[in-house]
């Protein structure tokens, strides 16, 4: 049996990496033009809960009388380039120190640059086999493809159905892999833990937290 995990709020609380990536912006502020960094955070903060991220940088330097494509691109080139403070979720860090005896993948979507930057920040990376940022295998391999799924597979010798994936989002995460035989698992944590799944697109199983994965591992033994 082979465990692979997704990263974003299952792991560990995305929203951790957003407000580290958004003061790393308000820092960028406070060092180019001398605005408030508390003042610029809480702003983008409060834009975030109010409509998504996709306008924060532009809405926060109109805010400022500033008009410049080029400096909207310079806050993503800071936003993805800082250096994250962020922590395992409990569940999870009690989890991956019991699970020694099964081999442990990560599947992520996302900019590979920020990907990596998480992975190294939560200090996981050596209890992993491997962790495959699906972008640094072209968009069209993201979820919901199975291709660095089909990758594990072939590389650890195994059946879909031999494969254990545990995620969040029901959106993409779960789909082709249900079609496959492979045991999908919806942790309930995040930003989709109340989404309702298409017909075909929830998990085989659901999960509060990562401390009831025992549950669905007793269907199962490593090597089995």
């Amino acid at each position: 049996m082979v465990l692979i995990f997704d990263l974003d709020d299952t792991l560990y609380d995305e929203r951790t990496y957003v407000e580290s990536g958004l003061r790393a912006v308000a820092d960028f502020g406070h060092a180019e033009f001398g605005w408030n960094r508390q003042v610029s955070y809480r702003f983008m903060v409060d834009t975030l809960d109010r409509q998504g991220r996709g306008t924060i940088f532009n809405d926060w330097l109109t805010s400022h009388g500033v008009k410049q494509k080029s400096l909207v691109q310079e806050c993503v080139r800071v936003y993805r380039h800082h250096t994250p403070q962020l922590r395992l979720d409990s569940h999870a860090r009690k989890l991956l120190s019991s699970l020694t005896p099964y081999p442990l993948y990560i599947v992520t979507d996302g900019h590979k640059i920020v990907q990596q930057k998480k992975v190294a920040a939560l200090g996981i990376e050596a209890a992993f086999r491997k962790v495959f940022i699906t972008h640094r295998h072209g968009l069209r391999h993201a979820k919901p493809s199975p291709y660095c799924f089909d990758l594990i597979r072939k590389r650890e010798q195994c059946e879909w159905s031999d494969l254990i994936y545990v995620a969040d989002n029901p959106a993409k995460d779960f789909v082709n892999l249900n079609r496959l035989g492979v045991r999908t698992v919806r942790v309930l944590t995040g930003i989709h833990k109340s989404a309702r799944a298409k017909k075909g697109y929830d998990a085989r199983y659901t999960i509060p937290n990562l401390s009831h994965l025992r549950r669905i591992l007793s269907f199962g033994k490593p090597g089995a």
